[in-house]
């Protein structure tokens, strides 16, 4: 027998609409997974900028940290500091009184805004 004339040979068919179909459906599968591939790559491109974008912000947080603990850290000395110059001037300094609210706000006196004339706030 003939290979071409064997009526079970499948190794040969013709394209039926339906297979035409099919092929039409296999590109369109094709296609939709090279898009969700490239989606996917950008979207891990911009997932591992934002988490360097976040790494160096928060090396330069960490930074600015330091810096201000060492800020406070000088600034509680130095107030340490003084505070315990004004404690021992304190008892030598002849200048202190016992001081009273009136020595320390002398009363306002009608003479002291006689300057402003009523009747410019007036309209």
């Amino acid at each position: 027998m003939a290979q071409g004339s064997d009526s079970n040979d499948t190794s040969y068919k013709s394209p039926s609409p339906a297979s035409r179909a099919g092929s039409s459906d296999d590109v369109k599968k094709v296609m939709r997974r090279e898009k969700n591939r490239i989606a996917a790559q950008k979207s891990r491109m911009r997932q591992t900028q934002k988490a360097d974008s976040l790494h160096l912000e928060s090396e330069n947080l960490e930074k600015e940290n330091d810096a201000l603990r060492k800020e406070v850290k000088q600034l509680t000395e130095e107030a340490n500091y003084l505070s315990s110059v004004l404690s021992s001037h304190e008892p030598l300094c002849t200048g202190l009184t016992p001081t009273t609210p009136d020595l320390i706000y002398p009363a306002h006196h009608g003479s002291y805004h006689q300057h402003i004339a009523v009747s410019h706030y007036q309209h």
